[in-house]
């Protein structure tokens, strides 16, 4: 990042107050986050960067007329838009996991075994995804598309490969999965941007976990959790060809490799168990080399079995789907279950050492992880049965049979549209349950926000509180959530009974008297609801790429999820905040060292950003910050999914940084934004004392229900659109006054911090 000399690109006049603007997810442009229409770039670059009105076109200074506007606009650093398009569909699930990891509890006796399970979990996707690929290559064209001249007819680009041996069939294809390993293992090492970080001086930066983010290098995890993965992706593949080689009658050569094989599978989980040895500091080399060695023994096994298939005797006994696959995938889907079985357990049970927890908090890493886990086992199954229907010719003929999906995807998309169906019946018994007790709160706040409401403004007044009746079933989605990750744990459980050998048509007449073309339709519409899901993705991906609107609300998940570091999945997108905290660090300290205050403005996840900045600066620095948050999800919604990270410890410590020169605004009709110490009613009771009581205020939305002398309409519902009214400004006017008074800076905040 380049600052530029004093001037056009240097900091504002000396002893100023700079009000610098962070956006939320997905901000379109600099102009409107400073509501500005021509601006031009201080410091940073196309990635990311600080912007100023430009002096000979707009005025510089901020709405209350003491401030100079500059702004922070980081919104293309998550992903380029063109990335996003297929990275939402593919990296859904490595994202989902990866945020799992950082929603556990802040419990240090089971922190070591959680993230020891999620990782666990995050390598199973990686080996389900191989399984996928393989599934395609191996099972339905080498196997048994190439073993029916039914299915060869008329395929040309497949008949050449035909009426070769299974052995040269197996060997030739698996390079298909090895393919789609080595384009994965190329993304996960696309570079992060590059700039110089910020680091803090040693002893001033918080020692509150949130800190963390942004302050320290994660490229030595990611390369060791990188190379397990790999690891393990290869040797799921040499385990799928030597199971089918077992079948044929297992050699002493076929005994070693599997032996070999299911070594380096039982190395890499042993390794993700052990969290000091993936977890250790950047200049331990050797764990590094380690990681690499067996690696590289994964992919010289994957030479080495293909070439023992080549090298078996000739004869194979085909018929089926391939030997080994089925009953693989189903100890995967059990293997799923166990993990997650034992993830909820390892929660509540740390959950009932700490009395007082309110409830379902700490429980977001189950309900990540099992989302995560339904959605790659819903979209490999959906991507394996269209390609079983792409190479079916129609019904069984004499002359072979045509290729069949495997049983575990059937058991698994059934599963899939059972938790679906649950959970959306449920969401809407619950919708129409707690709406009464909505309306009635919501009743009151506008009884209370416009007492004296004219007649003509009673449609207003509707629409107002049905804004607030929305904006309150938000609390409401965390129970549905976890109760979606019990379903899709049953949904993996259940996959076991194809051990038997049985569909789920079958299954289910026979033991709950279930009629099975219920059940075929039941798996048919979810496939076709899998199906519209990916394909939901894809345009939406697309919209997102060409429509700027489109790309806020497509952007939302992916830049909430990304600001996370990979720390459990190495395939996940790259973390920003990596960059994004640290510059943001040091623009702050170097405005303050150039003589100026500076007025931190935080819109939305922009607060979070701005929080875990604050606590990377020196206390000489952070003596000349005053802090305003709007629309903030902190208390909302981090505060519920990352309690190890967002808490009443962390806030407070802001406040002390900042020496409580803190302002929230929020609103009742804003449903992911909200206060963070007290809601501050009038007719309830102060939850707060000390400094932190002065820190909410809550804004009447909208200001007015008639429109103003002049206009024609009534003030809009904001909600939570940001602010740029006369609340805002007077926020900014009070902080600028309350930066340009003499302060005694005070005792280090990070002293009060514990280890």
């Amino acid at each position: 990042m380049s600052d530029g000399p004093a001037g056009p690109r240097g900091p504002a006049r000396p002893d100023d107050v700079v009000e610098l603007r962070v956006h939320g997810v997905s901000a379109p442009s600099a102009a409107q986050v400073l509501a500005r229409p021509l601006v031009h770039q201080v410091a940073g670059d196309r990635s990311a960067g600080f912007f100023r009105p430009r002096p000979p076109c707009a005025e510089v200074t901020g709405p209350s007329g003491l401030t100079t506007v500059e702004a922070y606009r980081w919104s293309d650093l998550p992903s380029g838009t063109a990335v996003r398009t297929l990275s939402l569909l593919f990296l859904l699930p490595f994202m989902l996991l990866n945020v799992a990891v950082w929603m556990r509890p802040g419990d240090p006796p089971s922190d070591a075994v959680v993230r020891s399970l999620c990782r666990v979990l995050g390598l199973s996707l990686t080996v389900l995804f191989v399984l996928a690929a393989a599934g395609i290559a191996l099972d339905l064209v080498a196997w048994q598309c190439m073993s029916s001249p039914a299915c060869l007819s008329g395929r040309n680009w497949l008949s050449w490969l035909g009426e070769r041996p299974a052995g040269l069939r197996l060997a030739v294809l698996s390079l298909v999965p090895a393919a789609a390993i080595g384009l994965i293992w190329w993304g996960s090492t696309r570079p992060g941007r590059a700039f110089t970080a910020f680091r803090p001086p040693e002893g001033t930066a918080s020692r509150h976990p949130l800190s963390t983010v942004g302050q320290w290098e994660a490229e030595p995890l990611v390369g060791r959790l990188r190379s397990i993965h790999i690891a393990a992706a290869f040797a799921t593949l040499d385990v799928s060809l030597l199971a089918a080689r077992a079948a044929q009658g297992a050699s002493a050569a076929t005994v070693v490799l599997a032996v070999a094989t299911a070594a380096v599978l039982a190395t890499c989980v042993v390794l993700l168990c052990t969290p000091p040895l993936i977890d250790q500091a950047p200049a331990n080399r050797q764990l590094d080399r380690a990681a690499r060695v067996l690696r590289m023994i994964a992919i010289g096994l994957t030479i080495v079995v293909p070439a023992h298939l080549l090298a078996a005797p000739t004869r194979w006994h085909e018929g089926g789907g391939l030997p080994g696959y089925g009953s693989t995938l189903t100890c995967l889907f059990v293997a799923h279950f166990g993990l997650l079985a034992a993830l909820a357990a390892v929660l509540l049970f740390s959950r009932g050492r700490q009395p007082g927890r309110q409830p379902l908090i700490g429980l977001g890493t189950l309900a990540a992880a099992a989302t995560a886990t339904g959605i790659a086992v819903a979209f490999s199954a959906e991507i394996v049965h269209v390609a079983a229907d792409f190479l079916d010719r129609s019904a069984a003929t004499a002359e072979g049979m045509v290729p069949r999906a495997p049983r575990p995807y059937t058991w698994a998309i059934y599963g899939f549209f059972r938790a679906a169906l649950i959970t959306l019946v449920v969401a809407g018994l619950v919708t129409l349950i707690s709406r009464p007790g909505r309306s009635r709160t919501a009743a009151a706040i506008v009884a209370r926000d416009f007492p004296d409401a004219p007649a003509e403004a009673m449609p207003r007044l509707r629409q107002v509180q049905q804004a607030i009746v929305r904006a309150r079933f938000t609390e409401r989605l965390f129970p549905l959530a976890v109760l979606y990750a019990g379903l899709i744990g049953l949904g993996a459980a259940t996959t076991a009974i194809d051990l038997l050998a049985l569909y789920p048509g079958d299954a289910l007449e026979r033991n709950v008297q279930v009629p099975a073309g219920l059940v075929d339709f039941a798996i048919r519409l979810g496939g076709y609801t899998i199906a519209a899901t990916m394909l939901g993705l894809v345009v939406g991906g697309i919209f997102a790429y060409r429509t700027a609107a489109f790309r806020r609300y497509v952007g939302v998940l992916w830049d909430l999820a990304t600001f996370w570091p990979r720390a459990a999945h190495p395939f996940a997108p790259p973390c920003y905040a990596e960059r994004a905290v640290p510059e943001l660090a040091r623009r702050i300290t170097y405005l303050v060292g150039s003589g100026n205050a500076v007025l931190i403005a935080g819109y939305s996840h922009g607060s979070v950003l701005v929080a875990a900045t604050i606590l990377q600066l020196p206390p000489q620095v952070s003596g000349r910050v005053a802090l305003l948050t709007y629309c903030s999800p902190l208390r909302r919604f981090y505060a519920r999914l990352f309690p190890a990270y967002i808490d009443d410890d962390m806030m407070q410590e802001v406040g002390d940084r900042v020496g409580w020169r803190w302002l929230n605004l929020w609103r009742d009709t804003d449903g992911i934004g909200g206060w963070i110490f007290s809601p501050h009613r009038p007719d309830e009771p102060v939850t707060v004392t000390g400094p932190s009581a002065t820190v909410d205020r809550r804004l009447r939305d909208p200001s007015d229900l008639v429109a103003p002398p002049g206009d024609s309409v009534p003030p809009p519902i904001k909600g939570h659109w940001p602010y740029e009214d006369e609340p805002f400004t007077e926020a900014t006017r009070e902080l600028a006054e309350r930066l340009r008074e003499p302060t005694d800076p005070g005792p280090d905040p990070a002293d009060r911090a514990g280890p």
